[in-house]
Parts: structure tokens; sequence; C-alpha cells
């Protein structure tokens, strides 16, 4: 197996994947490492991996790591395998997978497979994969503007710190979208391919990840005061009875507005709102517990 990842991640997730790595070799398991030095690198790293035949390939980081080994894997037979390192770690919690060195270690040398289908967004930089979750609005205006030193120094917390920086400083611009053969508008939109948002927070209880499609939360109301209160409500578990929140199960999303408005993929920041969202054209396999 190869397993990719960031030489410049804090010492104590440096700790936790050394653990398992010590695990793996004390076990007799064949295994590459293979540093990322620049912004996509890791999906260069896993897609000449796939191409050399490896049947694994690990990404030990967050779900922008995941969904970058990802993109690498596409089209390829090669399973994914996961050592979460990340802040959030939703795709982890999402599937399941477990977060014990011995656990993890144990996954990688003998779990099972689960199938994960991701997503497609045509964007300012070409087609890219999404694993959880496209966000177009005030989340990805957040994630835009956090500053790397909170993120490291705070974690999940940074997230919380930052929106109620960003409150008074975003316009919330209405989007207009298609959904499949429907056209609305909205204040901002999460299009999740699962459950999870943020970590263990439910967004959508009708996700299905190993299969096509997705859940298109809309949010509606717009302004400070609705941010606030869709913040509010989401670690509460009460989202969905939100007011001005709406799902709904789709196939393909194209974005209509003339507008610049900011999209994250997977926790990451993603520039510009794509002109397109749709299923990739297969699944995937991730290694389980």
């Amino acid at each position: 197996m190869v397993i990719i990842f960031n030489p410049v991640a804090g010492r104590r997730r440096a700790n936790l994947l050394w653990r398992v790595l010590d695990i793996l070799v004390a076990n007799g398991v064949r295994l590459d490492l293979a540093e990322t030095h620049r912004a996509g690198h890791a999906e260069a790293l896993a897609r000449e991996a796939s191409r050399r035949g490896e049947q694994m390939v690990v990404a030990a980081g967050g779900d922008g790591t995941i969904a970058e080994v990802a993109n690498g894997l596409m089209g390829s037979t090669a399973r994914l395998g996961v050592i979460p390192l990340g802040t959030a770690n939703v795709l982890a919690h999402e599937l399941g997978l477990p977060f014990a060195p011995k656990s993890v270690a144990a996954a990688l040398a003998f779990g099972r497979t689960r199938t994960l289908w991701p997503g497609l967004a045509n964007g300012p930089d070409g087609v890219r994969v999404f694993v959880q979750m496209l966000g177009v609005g005030f989340d990805a205006h957040v994630v835009h503007n956090l500053p790397f030193p909170l993120k490291k120094m705070f974690g999940k917390g940074a997230y919380v710190m930052q929106s109620l920086r960003e409150l008074a400083r975003y316009n919330f611009p209405v989007i207009r979208l298609r959904i499949d053969d429907t056209v609305t508008e909205t204040g901002s939109v999460i299009i999740s391919k699962g459950r999870l948002y943020g970590g263990r927070f439910r967004l959508a209880a009708d996700a299905a990840p190993g299969e096509p499609g997705f859940s298109v939360v809309l949010f509606d109301h717009t302004g400070p005061g609705a941010a606030l209160m869709y913040g509010t409500a989401l670690p509460l578990n009460l989202l969905g009875h939100a007011p001005g929140v709406r799902h709904v199960r789709a196939q393909r999303i194209d974005f209509l507005q003339n507008i610049a408005v900011p999209a994250q993929t997977d926790g990451d920041d993603a520039g510009p709102s794509p002109l397109w969202v749709c299923n990739a054209p297969g699944p995937i396999q991730v290694v389980m517990g």
C-alpha cells in the first residue's frame, strides 16, 4: 500500500500516523510513504500509485486530503484507505471508520470495503471530485477567510469564531440554481453526499453515500440573524425544523447566477461557485474496519 500524507501536520497528528505505521510494519505489511509538497500533490501521487498497480492508496489527513486522493483514484481499481488526521474528519465519521491506531492499522491490513459514490464539480480549475459535500454561500465564505493559524490552534472551534466574524461582512447574495429540472433561488446551499456536516452534526438524514445522487439543503432565509439561527440549530440537530430550510434529492445541480459566490468542497476553499455538479462516472471502494 501507499500512504500519502502532509508532512506539515501537527505533532499530535504526526504521532498518530507513526503509531499506525509502526503497527503495520510490525505485522509485516509492505508500505511506501509519499509526502505532499503542494496543493493538488496528493492527487498526482495517488494517480501515479494507481498506474503502478497499487491495490490500496491511503489518505492520511482530513476530508480535503481524502478528496484529493479520491480524485487521483477515479477510473482505477485501487481501494481508498483512510487514516483520519483532519480537523472535522466528516467522512470518517460518516462511514464509521476507526480512529484508534490499532483499529486503523487492522482495517488497512484486513478490512472489508464499502462503496462511496463521489460527486463531480465543474469549477474554475476544471472538474473535481468531492466525497462528502460542496457548499456555496455563507459557509464557503467562512472557509475562504479562515486563517490557517487560527484553524491549527483552535480546530473546529476556529470555524465558529470565524463565522461570528463574518456575519457582518458577508453580503448574502441570492443564489440562482437549477436542481434537476427545477429552477429556484436561495441564500446558501450545501450539496451533500453524506448525512453529516462539520464532524458529527446531522445535516441530511436521507443521504446515501454509496449511491448516485445528492441531498441538496437550501437555506432560504438570509442575513446575519438567519445565519446565526442555522448555525445554532446545526449542533442541536434541529436544522430540519428550522424555518427556511429545504431538503431536495437531485442528480444534477446547475448554478445560474452571474455573480461570483464563494464555494467550498470537503471543507477546503474552492474559489467561486461551480458551473454544475453531477455524479462521478463510477464509485470507489473505501476500506472499512
